[in-house]
């Protein structure tokens, strides 16, 4: 009995430390901060840090987990790694970013989604939803 206790505890913590984490593709980059700013060079870095406080809170990344994400990086794909256990994200991965943009920013993210939906496609939508300029 206690041996399926010990077992199920070293799961339970297994799984609660991967779930906050970035998976290890994206976790293992170097800081992305550059690219950001080369994107978005008019864009203050509160902004863009911002922007990624709000997505990585969204699917529960870590504080640091956040510079590793680049502007090129899909939506769909950060989700899909993040969420690897299953194959396909579906609305309910995707309900807590909705969320916390339609909260923040007062976007709706149904009315600019697509699959091919980029960190930096998505940011400039946020920053032309606060009136600034984005480029």
């Amino acid at each position: 009995m206690s041996l399926l206790l010990v077992i199920i505890l070293a799961a339970l913590s297994w799984l609660a430390f991967h779930d906050w984490q970035l998976p290890n593709a994206l976790r293992y980059r170097p800081f992305q901060g550059r690219v950001w700013r080369s994107s978005f060079p008019s864009a203050s870095r509160k902004d863009i840090r911002e922007f990624l406080s709000v997505f990585g809170a969204a699917f529960s990344f870590g504080d640091s987990d956040k510079l590793h994400l680049r502007p090129d990086d899909q939506v769909l794909g950060v989700v899909r790694a993040a969420r690897s256990a299953r194959w396909m994200p579906d609305a309910s991965d995707i309900e807590p970013l909705a969320r916390a943009l339609r909260e923040r920013y007062g976007l709706r993210l149904d009315e600019v989604w697509h699959d091919g939906l980029t960190l930096g496609g998505l940011f400039q939508r946020v920053q032309q939803a606060r009136g600034k300029s984005a480029v």
